[in-house]
């Protein structure tokens, strides 16, 4: 591994990092909130110092280019760094007086899962809730495509190398030969949608500071609110109609925007995890209607799918907003949550999950599985919109799911020492390693995690971070063989 060139890169995204934290800076002038615009002018000095000294006395080779070892590592510690920087504003201002809870939160933020320690969001600063949900927004892209889109590079396989590292999905594909020009029109498409999002929310009668703020996490598929209450705050079906909508349609593999504006219709109605995400979310809406219709939650048609569209769009794409308390709901309902918060979004969006591309993949493995035990002769391939899926993607799939299976439960294992009732310890583990912020029980969406112990939120810290990158590159940051100079 290049460590010069890992370190290099590094000091770059923080540098990135303090320049974002410029724009709550303004929030805080424009609020006149002189103590918190004092404790971001400070961080923001002491994060540019930090990496600009590191900018310059690390130099590494020019004619050396990231390898996907070096990829995986900048991934790893890029996350781990922006997490920590991040932490600062809630810290210093005394805003999140412990640090592991500062930390929790800035890990929750920028791996887009809302999960939170705050009790009454609405006595922070306006300037640091900005903070908090433009965490969601860079998070939910990712800071590397960020970084691969800004910063320019003669090295092509440098950008291929990081969005690999980082972008979610069993497999990365470029959508224009050039990795820093794909990177670009991913966010122009994240920008675009995000500002329609906005306008949308205005009409509605929502203030700017609160629809941007809910329009950020929406994109990333967040879910920090800047009320106490959520989105449910505004009594409004139209702005709970727009947040569903938008939720679901970030929940899309952007490809599928891409061929969109390229007119490639073909390639959309092609799509089978397309197909199976709007399937499996208009089955979970339907289930949930009649099961709380059944047993007189709702009494109105109209109001049991307002409030179970917009839960199930929320769950599915791990955005984690709630407008109902899903925790009195029956226990099929809770159930189908449950199973949606595993099976996640499209790979290639801003939300969490197992993926819905993985899924597929399983099935259709273990269909050809079952079809070679029975035909041992036959050649049976694995197929998804008309191609054939290489066994390398197949075996990668199989490999996520017996490491992701590990760590889920050894980390209930881990949490059960807080001697809280199952669902709690169950429904945090799996919001947290999927990225979706509220669990049920003492987790649910009217509570928080703040009456988890250190080492819990410690544990779901790095469950956060394990969903967010997919396992991988942090289980690989601590392998000795990702040390040593060369591999044999």
């Amino acid at each position: 591994m290049n460590k010069k060139l890992v370190l290099n890169t590094l000091s770059k995204i923080g540098l990135i990092e303090a320049a974002l934290m410029l724009l709550p800076l303004l929030v805080t002038v424009y609020y006149h909130e002189y103590r918190t615009m004092r404790v971001f002018l400070y961080v923001i000095l002491f994060t540019a110092a930090i990496n600009a000294a590191l900018l310059f006395f690390v130099k590494p080779a020019r004619d050396k280019s990231l390898t996907s070892r070096d990829g995986i590592a900048v991934a790893a510690l890029g996350w781990i760094f922006l997490s920590f920087f991040g932490a600062l504003p809630y810290y210093v201002s005394g805003e999140i007086p412990h640090f592991i809870d500062a930390i929790f939160e800035s890990i929750s933020g920028f791996t887009t899962t809302g999960a939170s320690i705050l009790g009454d969001v609405e006595a922070l600063s306006q300037g640091m809730m900005f903070w908090r949900c433009l965490t969601h927004w860079v998070g939910g892209m990712g800071v590397l495509v960020l970084f691969v889109a800004l910063i320019p590079s003669d090295k092509k396989s440098s950008s291929l190398q990081l969005m690999r590292a980082e972008c979610p999905g069993p497999t990365v594909e470029k959508l224009v030969p050039k990795g820093r020009s794909s990177a670009m029109i991913l966010y122009v498409i994240y920008a675009a949608l995000t500002v329609i999002m906005v306008i949308f929310l205005l009409i509605g009668g929502m203030p700017l500071f609160d629809s941007c703020c809910h329009a950020m996490g929406t994109a990333g598929t967040g879910g920090f609110n800047v009320k106490n209450a959520g989105v449910g705050f505004y009594q409004s079906a139209y702005l709970e109609g727009v947040v569903t909508v938008f939720m679901i349609l970030f929940g899309v593999n952007f490809n599928i925007y891409y061929f969109l504006i390229m007119r490639k219709f073909v390639g959309i109605y092609k799509n089978t995890e397309l197909k199976v995400y709007l399937g499996t979310i208009i089955a979970s809406i339907s289930l949930i209607i009649y099961n709380t219709m059944s047993y007189g939650i709702y009494h109105s048609f109209s109001k049991a799918l307002r409030y179970a569209s917009f839960q199930v769009g929320s769950i599915m794409t791990s955005t984690g907003y709630a407008t109902a308390d899903f925790d009195r709901w029956p226990e099929l309902s809770k159930t189908i949550l449950i199973v949606l918060m595993f099976i996640g979004a499209c790979a290639g969006s801003t939300g969490g999950g197992f993926k819905v591309s993985r899924v597929i993949i399983l099935f259709k493995t273990a269909k050809r599985n079952l079809r070679k035990a029975m035909h041992p002769k036959a050649v049976n391939i694995v197929k998804s919109d008309d191609r054939a899926i290489d066994i390398e993607t197949v075996h990668s799939v199989s490999c996520y799911l017996i490491i992701y299976i590990f760590i889920f439960f050894a980390s209930l294992l881990i949490i059960s020492f807080n001697n809280f009732d199952f669902a709690t310890n169950f429904s945090s583990v799996t919001a947290c390693l999927n990225n979706i912020g509220p669990g049920i029980s003492r987790v649910g969406p009217m509570m928080n995690y703040y009456p988890l112990s250190d080492l819990s939120k410690t544990v779901l810290s790095v469950d956060m971070l394990l969903g967010r990158l997919e396992c991988l590159p942090l289980i690989m940051l601590v392998s000795p063989s990702m040390w040593v100079k060369k591999l044999y």
